[in-house]
Formats: C-alpha cells, structure tokens, sequence
C-alpha cells in the first residue's frame, strides 16, 4: 500500500539516509532537523511521543557530525533518529512504562539495546507511548491515517511515529501482538524476530516465555538494519540466544529466489477476520498462483490462544502485582482484571501452557520444510475506533511458538486504511524470511495494476 502520508526529505529510507550521512552528501544535523520540522508538524494531532527534547537530539547529531568531520569510523545506524518505547530504559530520559504509577522514573543505566543503538552511532531521539504496562488500554496514541482509530498497541508510539516520518526507525515489543498488529494498522513494517534474539535487559517485563524485541520501519532493509545493531546474545537475559546472530541487511539485499512457496494458513481465528479481510487473502493468494497454497494446522494449534493467554496473565500477575499494591485506583479495570485472573491461574494450568509452547514448534517443522514461510493476516482487518488498541489473535500464536514474524503493508480495507499481511519462517530462520518477505513484495507490487484483490 502506498503511504499518502509521507512526503520531503524524511521520507527516504533509513538506509539511503545513512549512506547519503556516511558519504558526505547529507549531515547528521540535517537529518535530525528535517524529522524534528516533521514532529512540530504532526505531533499535537497523533501525540506519538512521550518524550522528546529537541536539544538533545540537535547535540546528539552535532557530536557524530564532529566525529565523522574529523575521520572517526561511522557506526551501522550513523546519524539515524530512533524512537524508544517507553518501556525501555534510558539513562538520560524518564522510563514511565505507561503508567502514572511510574511517571518521572529514572532509570541508573539505558537498556542492553539502547546501548547498543548508541555505540552503532544512532540518534535517540525519544520515548514513545506506550500502552498501559505494555498491555491493552490505550493512552491517548491516534491512528496517522484516521484520528479517530487506533494505532493499535502496546507499541502504538513507535508505529505512529515511523508512519508519518516523525522518525525513521523505532523500537518495540511483543507479548502478544504489540508489533505485528500497529504495523499493520499504521500502514509500515513491522518485524518480530526469534524469541532471544535481541536481549530485553532494561526492558519492562511482562511474561518472560513471551516478551520479544521488534521493530518499525518504512522498508524490510531498513528493518534488518536496525536489528543488525541491537541484535546479540547478553549475558543478563536468560532467554538472549548465544548464537552469532545473522546478517539480516545483507540477507534482505540478496536476490530473492526466482519462486517462494508460500503456506497460507487461516489459523483458528479465521472467523474473526473481517469479510473484506478474508477476500483479501482470498485475492492474494489467487494472484500468487502456483506460489501459494493453502495449509491447515495441526489440530493442537486450537489450544494455542488459550495457553499464550495463561502464560500472559501468570506474568502480569508476577510482574505487575506490585502496581496492585502501590495503587490500584491508578491502574485501569482491565489491568486490575488482568492482574487478579492471573493470580488464579493454577500452577499445573501454566506448566501445561509451557510444554504445549513446546509442542507447538515441533508441530510446526513439516510446513517450514516444504514452505519458505506462512501467509497469513497480521490483524482482523483495519484499525478499528480508538477506545481499544485492537485484537492481538492473528498474532499471539506465532509469539507463543517464538517464531519470527513481519507484516507487510501490501493490502487496503474497504475504507481505504491500509491491512498488513504477515509473513512467518521457521524459528531462527529469520534471514530466510526476510528473503521471502521480498520476493512477496515484489510479487505484489507487480501485479497490483492488474490484480483487483489487492484491495481487501
């Protein structure tokens, strides 16, 4: 889908806005200036930020024009402004995790990925809102495409703020689709990678068997650019993998094979697709042809949303339980709902989730060896109206299963607001699926003239 939204300098790729830096043709403090005139612009109407301060981005941008004028090697993401969620700590900015309960925290030392975007040379350019505790009330974010929409959520800052160019890279994350679902109703890419492999020290936890790093961007390049620079194993996460990670910017370059097979699958959660959602696909797939083949899932995924959600609500009620305590009156219906439900869950219920977390993957190798990777939608349709952030339900199996997942703006709604079609690949095959993720784009984009059902 193409983006009415985007217009001027700020609306090149992050990885064209980078080279032109790293060559000369552009300065850092030219790129800063020009998303800053961006945020006067469309801040007061989407309110994606929660804190920004433009002297800080202005002096961050002159020291790397310092750096690099005097000869110093650039980093990976040299002079890029990056939006943060407000659940990731930052030594020199508040970290209120989207509640007044935490409002003016400050944390002693940034994230393991706020330091890595630092040391690759990267702009932090601010804290974006986030959902209540990273979960489902919404605070206040407007979809860039319709104010009166959601943008969904938790991550719903980040995915605002890259959609209308206020940054060109941002940070969130996922326990059950808080990536996956904003990218798709805020018209941009959204990607998921393996479970572990971007570490989440500094970061709000939530539900440890489920918590996951993602990012938003304009371009799958742009995508695997940013998780290059945060990506690696650290020691202080237990779930952070020790795996070298992959070249993900090198692999979303590389020339897609001349056909993918791709595995539509409609998941338990079909029905809940909106019509022009499920004629969508159903224009999608039929466009792709040979290429795309539906694929039904193994009966056990029917217990699937019921065992992300058991493990989700133990965690809220490990993790938030204090918030309880500190001040309940302060904390919305829904979250002190949630809390108290996961203080019921018993114990055997949350082992039974975990070991069927297990099985799940296993059940998933037979189509990850005949298929490049799944199809299927990234939300129900568009976004709907703002009092809620949107159902998570295409979503929360493929973060159970720890899968990597990213959704492509590529579909329209019946009201003209854009609907991310979602791509997954085996576990730890992220590399691949970016390489898919390409050949679709370009499969798409091909036939959009002469193919009605890209419209859903």
């Amino acid at each position: 889908m193409d983006n009415p939204l985007r217009n001027g300098i700020a609306s090149a790729s992050a990885v064209e806005l980078r080279d032109r830096m790293v060559g000369g043709a552009l300065r850092a403090t030219d790129v800063a200036d020009a998303f800053l005139e961006r945020v006067d612009a469309r801040e007061a109407e989407i309110g994606a930020w929660t804190h920004l301060e433009r002297g800080s981005v202005k002096e961050q941008a002159k020291i790397l024009d310092r750096a690099h004028a005097a000869g110093e090697p650039c980093g990976p993401l040299f002079g890029l402004p990056v939006g943060i969620k407000d659940i990731i700590d930052t030594a020199d900015m508040p970290t209120g995790n989207g509640t007044p309960l935490d409002a003016g925290r400050q944390p002693e030392r940034d994230a393991a990925i706020v330091q890595r975007l630092r040391q690759a040379g990267a702009v932090v350019m601010g804290k974006t809102v986030t959902t209540e505790l990273a979960s489902m009330h919404p605070r206040g974010t407007r979809n860039p495409f319709d104010a009166t929409r959601t943008p969904g959520g938790s991550s719903s800052g980040s995915a605002a703020a890259v959609a209308t160019d206020m940054a060109p890279l941002a940070i969130g994350t996922q326990t059950g689709g808080s990536v996956i679902r904003p990218a798709s109703f805020c018209g941009v890419v959204g990607f998921k990678p393996t479970f572990g492999l971007i570490p989440r020290t500094g970061v709000l936890m939530q539900a440890a068997p489920l918590d996951t790093i993602g990012v938003f961007a304009h371009t799958i390049e742009d995508a695997a650019l940013l998780v290059d620079a945060i990506a690696g194993h650290d020691p202080e996460d237990p779930d952070s993998l020790q795996a070298a990670p992959p070249n993900l910017l090198d692999a979303a370059r590389a020339e897609p094979p001349a056909a993918a097979r791709l595995a539509f699958v409609k998941t338990p959660a079909w029905d809940i697709a909106e019509e022009a959602t499920r004629k969508g696909f159903a224009g999608l797939v039929e466009a792709l042809g040979n290429a795309c083949e539906e694929v039904a899932l193994p009966p056990l995924f029917d217990e699937a949303a019921g065992a992300a959600r058991t493990i989700q609500l133990v965690g809220i009620a490990r993790h938030y339980r204090r918030y309880l305590e500190k001040g309940a009156d302060q904390l919305s219906a829904t979250m002190r709902g949630a809390i108290q439900d996961g203080l019921k869950i018993a114990a055997v219920d949350y082992l039974t989730a975990l070991d069927l977390q297990k099985s799940l993957v296993a059940e998933l190798e037979p189509i990850f060896n005949a298929y490049d990777a799944i199809v299927t939608p990234a939300a129900p349709g568009e976004a709907p109206a703002i009092e809620t952030t949107g159902n998570p339900v295409f979503n929360a199996l493929w973060t159970l299963c720890g899968v990597p997942a990213i959704t492509l703006p590529l579909l329209t709604g019946p009201n003209g607001l854009p609907v991310g079609v979602q791509l997954v690949g085996r576990r730890g095959e992220d590399a691949r699926l970016l390489q898919t993720a390409r050949w679709l784009m370009r499969a798409v984009q091909g036939g959009r003239d002469s193919n009605a059902g890209m419209a859903a």
